[in-house]
């Protein structure tokens, strides 16, 4: 795979919100690193501020730099929390890139079924599935695109 088909397919499949998330993660991050560096005297750098806003963010801690004040120990809870929230939407976003946009085309019977009242209403189901998908694409395709 040559490089510009592999940017064509991260393209192709990372959507603009898992873009958002990771910009949101760095926000939060330098943010997190700034406000640690601020609120705490024991973080002498703006890099352990920002590696103190990662350990917690992503809920490692490993312990080689805490907050030591009542208002950085504050300033932490938050940005765990953040930190919990972006993640839950960057893997939101990648398995929404990671998933087929469409469905398989028709999921068949099983062939050693012999009720055939059973078989009638699987074929009613799969006939309003595709009713309601052909109603969904007709949907979307009338709204705008969204920035998200």
């Amino acid at each position: 795979m040559t490089t510009h088909a592999l940017i064509q397919w991260l393209h192709k499949r990372f959507k603009r919100s898992f873009v958002y998330a990771l910009v949101l993660s760095m926000i939060i991050l330098l943010g997190g690193g700034i406000g640690f560096w601020i609120l705490d005297p024991a973080i002498a750098t703006l890099g352990d501020g920002v590696w103190l806003a990662f350990t917690t963010a992503a809920t490692v801690g490993y312990g080689d730099l805490v907050p030591s004040t009542f208002a950085s120990r504050l300033f932490s809870v938050l940005v765990f929390l953040l930190g919990l929230a972006v993640l839950s939407l960057a893997t939101a976003a990648l398995t929404v890139a990671l998933t087929p946009s469409e469905p398989p085309a028709e999921i068949p019977a099983q062939r050693h079924c012999s009720d055939p009242q059973l078989l009638e209403e699987l074929r009613i189901l799969q006939a309003q599935v595709r009713q309601l998908q052909t109603e969904l694409h007709t949907i979307k395709d009338r709204w705008p695109e969204r920035p998200f």
